[in-house]
C-alpha cells in the first residue's frame, strides 16, 4: 500500500516531486508509525464491515480501528465480537490488499481469544488499540499481546496505547501517570506501534466538549496535556514514540460562531472557491487547522471518526518542497560540523546542529507520504485525492 496510492500514476507524477513510498505491515515499524496518516475508527457491529474497508481502502485509507470499546453499547460486545470473526475471514478469503487493520478491546483478556477465534484470518489483523492505557492496566495489555503473537505464530501484532485517563489530566497525579506509562511502554518498546490521544475522554472529566470553531490547543487544559505528552514521551532523542492527533468530532454543518479560519488565498486558482465553500460548509476548516497545529506541536496523523477527514490529513501531511530541500540541506554530510546558511527559499536560516531532528522527521515523512512538487500545494494535494 502507499499513500495516494488511489489516485493514478499520471495524477501522483504530476503532483509529486518524490512519490509516497509503498509499505507493508512487515515494513519496520518506524515506517508503520509514520505512515499510519488518518486512522479511521469504526464500530465493529456494522454488518457489511469487510465491505466497508474495501471501500475506504479504495479512498486512501492505509490503516482502520475496529471499534468493541467506547463506539458500541456494552450489550452488544459479545455480537461484536462475533461479526469480526465473520468479517476477517471474509477480508481473508478475497485476498485484497487491505488498510492497516487494527482491533480497539476493552480487556486483556479479549485479545488472545480473538486472535484465536480468528485463526488463519489472524494474518489479516495489525495489532490492537489499548483504552484508557496506565502503568496498572498497561502490562496486562501488552503482554496479552505478545501472548497473542506467540500463539499465533503470524507477523508482529502492535499495539497503540490510548493514553485518555483523569489521572493524566489531574495536575496533582499527571507528572506520576506519565512517569509510568513511560516505564511501561518503554519495557515493550519494540510492541509499541504509536501512542494515541483520547482527548474527548480528557474533555469529558470536565464537562468540557469543544465547538467546530475550536481546535484541541483552544481548550487550554486539554492543551496542557498534549504538551506534557509530548515532553516526555515523545522526544527527539531516541527514545520517544509516535504521539498520533486527536480526534476530530465534527463531520455535518451547524451554526457557526465565528468567521470561518479557511484564508481564501489558496484557493484563488479557478474552481477551487467551491472546495472553500464545502470544506467549510462541513466544519472541515477547523480540522485543516487542528492539523497544522497537531504537527506544529509534534504529534503525526491523526484519529478520525468519519471518511471525509481522512484526504484533509493526508493532503496535510505532504512534505512541501520547501521542506523538503530545507531538510536535505541540513543533513548534508558535509555539514555534520554544524554552521548556519540561507535556505535555498532564500527567506530563513537554516541552522543545522538545533534543526537536525527537526529535519530527520521531516526524510520520514516524506518517505512515507511524499514530497510535493514546487508549484502543488494542499489544495492540489486536496482535490486529488477527493476526485474519484
Amino acid at each position: 500500500m502507499r499513500h495516494f496510492g488511489h489516485i493514478s500514476p499520471t495524477v501522483r507524477k504530476d503532483l509529486f516531486h518524490q512519490e509516497p513510498a509503498e509499505f507493508t505491515a512487515a515494513s519496520p515499524a518506524r515506517i508503520l508509525a509514520a505512515a499510519l496518516g488518518a486512522t479511521l475508527y469504526s464500530p465493529a457491529t456494522r454488518p457489511n464491515l469487510a465491505g466497508d474497508v474495501h471501500k475506504q481502502a479504495a479512498r486512501g485509507v492505509v490503516s482502520m480501528v475496529l471499534c468493541l470499546e467506547d463506539s458500541i453499547s456494552d450489550a452488544d460486545v459479545a455480537d461484536a465480537e462475533d461479526n469480526l470473526v465473520r468479517q476477517f475471514a471474509a477480508l481473508d478469503a478475497d485476498g485484497a490488499e487491505l488498510p492497516l487493520l487494527f482491533i480497539r478491546v476493552r480487556t486483556p483478556e479479549q485479545i488472545p481469544d480473538l486472535v484465536r477465534r480468528l485463526g488463519g484470518s489472524a494474518r489479516r489483523l495489525a495489532g490492537f488499540v489499548l483504552p484508557k492505557f496506565t502503568e496498572s492496566r498497561g502490562t496486562a495489555f501488552l503482554d496479552a499481546v505478545a501472548e497473542a503473537e506467540a500463539a499465533g505464530g503470524q507477523q508482529p501484532l502492535y499495539a497503540m496505547p490510548v493514553l485518555e485517563t483523569p489521572d493524566l489530566l489531574h495536575l496533582e497525579t499527571r507528572v506520576e501517570a506519565l512517569a509510568g506509562i513511560a516505564r511501561t511502554v518503554n519495557r515493550y518498546r519494540d510492541r509499541v506501534l504509536a501512542l494515541r490521544l483520547g482527548v474527548t475522554d480528557f474533555c469529558s472529566v470536565y464537562g468540557l466538549r469543544r465547538t467546530p470553531d475550536m481546535t484541541a490547543y483552544d481548550v487550554q487544559i486539554v492543551a496542557g496535556v498534549i504538551a506534557d505528552v509530548v515532553n516526555v514521551l515523545s522526544r527527539a532523542d531516541g527514545t520517544g514514540f509516535t504521539v498520533t492527533g486527536p480526534v476530530w468530532e465534527y463531520f455535518r454543518s451547524q451554526q457557526r460562531l465565528f468567521k470561518p479560519q479557511l484564508r481564501r488565498s489558496p484557493f484563488l486558482e479557478e474552481g477551487a472557491e467551491e472546495l472553500r465553500t464545502t470544506l467549510i460548509e462541513h466544519d472541515l476548516d477547523g480540522l485543516l487547522r487542528e492539523i497544522e497545529l497537531d504537527r506544529a506541536n509534534g504529534l503525526l496523523g491523526k484519529t478520525c471518526i468519519h471518511p471525509a477527514h481522512v484526504t484533509p490529513v493526508h493532503a496535510l501531511s505532504v512534505v512541501s518542497h520547501e521542506e523538503f530541500s530545507d531538510a536535505q540541506d541540513i543533513l548534508r554530510p558535509e555539514r555534520g560540523g554544524g554552521g548556519v546558511m540561507r535556505s535555498a527559499y532564500t527567506n530563513k536560516m537554516n541552522e543545522v546542529k538545533p534543526h537536525r531532528a527537526w529535519a530527520e522527521r521531516t526524510m520520514l515523512r516524506a518517505e512515507v507520504f511524499g514530497v510535493a512538487k514546487e508549484e502543488v500545494g494542499f489544495v492540489d494535494l486536496l482535490t486529488a485525492g477527493l476526485q474519484l
